[in-house]
């Protein structure tokens, strides 16, 4: 018998659909009642634009404002308040960092370093600032079991590094970084600290003040909050220096035809209307991740992953690793037992999105009829089969899925929201034949080869269930 955890009835959404569970979160949290009446409350009554109008209601939505910024702040563990800046989330607040300081700070020759374990958000905006500047873009490697290799930064973090940027924990793998270690480098030679905090945020007590970083970015949507917020927090001294990172709005100080000033930090890097809904939202979420400790939310996540291993012990043979801390090392071990399933005859979907040459991923495996045929990277499965990867747009892949299951030529198949990926062998004329084929079934789809430099590859595989006792047109059915 399942015993439902309490705090569902605490979410509108799960408490709706109660045969839903949601496993997400890293993506995007569900939002408790508390932060849902704290927008509301808000605009129903202290909707007005902030610092601008000379009447009480401009001057609530002032105070709510202010008060959001503090309470985020001090959940934050950071003690200047005015030192968060509100923006869209994780991403707006790493370009931020990228565009106002990079270009102001970087210089021709300089090196940027980053992990092979960053989000696009923290990898892309440094790697189009060194391009313009004429930087170095140094990418430090990850061990064998998928951490960053402390020993590779050490030797590459130098005299010319003016930026060390990294996250607190892993989007893909969960991986949570020694913060200090890592800072430890780059204060060494004088470069700016970046960490991106997205999944740090909503499972770690930050600190900010102690945790000896320049930059500290998060998004208000992956710890319990509304969408379309987060923030930046910095040092005093770095933002005053800082240019502006857009115009107009508060920001603005005096406007001249000459010239203009800007505004005292946070408003300088806060152009336009301020999201005052979204930040009393955000302050709402901290109180309610308070309100159960995130000691208690990190032992929750400690206790699903036990829960995974032990059910996964009753079908895989062999062992897991009893290591229940959410670190790479288990969520390893989960994956490696999924490719073990295959023993067991269960359907499996096995798929990766192709990030870079950096192949910045986990190994996988592309199962046949319950064997594994081939393991590797995502570049090295896709070297080592000859093939190519065919894009079927349909509304209905679930047909298409079945109509190109065991079909000749179809080496393995994933569904990707709306579309079916076929990796399929390398026939040119396998493109007019899956058409065919998915006419005859009746299934209405669009079918295009995808380059092969296209970043967006997914290699997949599905393992279909063994079914005995049954003939082939039955199981075809």
């Amino acid at each position: 018998m399942t015993t439902r955890n309490p705090r569902r009835a605490d979410f509108p959404l799960l408490a709706a659909n109660p045969e839903l569970y949601y496993l997400d979160s890293a993506a995007t949290s569900q939002k408790p009642r508390v932060v849902l009446d704290a927008m509301r409350d808000y605009y129903e009554r202290d909707n007005a634009n902030p610092h601008r109008g000379a009447y009480a209601l401009s001057a609530r939505a002032t105070d709510r404002y202010h008060e959001a910024r503090e309470r985020v702040a001090k959940f934050l563990g950071a003690s200047d308040a005015d030192c968060l800046i509100f923006t869209r989330g994780t991403t707006e607040s790493l370009n931020l960092v990228a565009t106002a300081w990079g270009h102001a700070n970087i210089r021709e020759g300089d090196e940027i370093v980053v992990t092979a374990l960053e989000h696009h958000a923290n990898f892309v905006p440094w790697q189009q600032v060194a391009i313009a500047r004429g930087a170095k873009f140094v990418v430090c490697p990850l061990t064998s079991d998928h951490r960053v290799d402390l020993d590779a930064l050490r030797t590459l973090v130098g005299p010319r590094t003016k930026v060390l940027a990294f996250n607190h924990v892993s989007n893909a793998l969960g991986t949570v970084n020694p913060v200090d270690q890592i800072a430890a480098l780059g204060r060494a030679v004088g470069a700016l600290i970046v960490c991106d905090g997205a999944q740090g945020a909503p499972h770690l007590r930050v600190g900010f003040d102690t945790l000896d970083v320049d930059f500290y970015a998060f998004s208000g949507h992956k710890m319990c909050g509304p969408m379309g917020v987060g923030g930046l927090i910095g040092h005093r001294r770095i933002l005053e220096a800082m240019p502006p990172y857009q115009f107009g709005g508060d920001m603005i100080e005096f406007v001249r035809d000459e010239e203009s000033t800007w505004s005292a930090v946070p408003h300088k890097f806060e152009a336009g209307t301020p999201n005052v809904g979204d930040a009393v939202g955000l302050a709402a979420a901290c109180d309610y991740l308070d309100s159960i400790g995130l000691d208690e939310v990190l032992e929750h996540e400690r206790a699903l992953v036990r829960l995974a291993t032990e059910r996964l012990r009753a079908i895989v043979r062999g062992t897991l690793s009893s290591d229940s801390s959410i670190t790479l090392q288990s969520r390893r071990d989960f994956w490696d037992s999924l490719f073990a399933l295959a023993d067991a005859g269960t359907t499996l979907l096995v798929s990766s999105h192709y990030m870079d040459e950096a192949e910045r991923c986990t190994r996988l495996a592309i199962l046949d009829a319950g064997k594994i045929v081939a393991d590797g990277t995502p570049r090295e499965l896709m070297d080592r089969l000859p093939g190519r990867t065919v894009l079927v747009d349909t509304d209905d892949p679930r047909s298409a899925q079945r109509a190109l299951t065991g079909f000749d030529g179809v080496i393995a198949l994933a569904q990707i929201g709306t579309a079916l990926r076929v990796l399929a062998a390398d026939n040119p004329e396998l493109e007019k034949r899956i058409g065919e084929r998915l006419h005859s079934e009746g299934v209405e789809a669009k079918v295009a080869p995808i380059p092969p430099n296209l970043e967006d590859v997914f290699v997949a595989a599905t393992l279909k269930q063994k079914e005995k006792g049954k003939d082939p047109k039955e199981r075809a059915a």
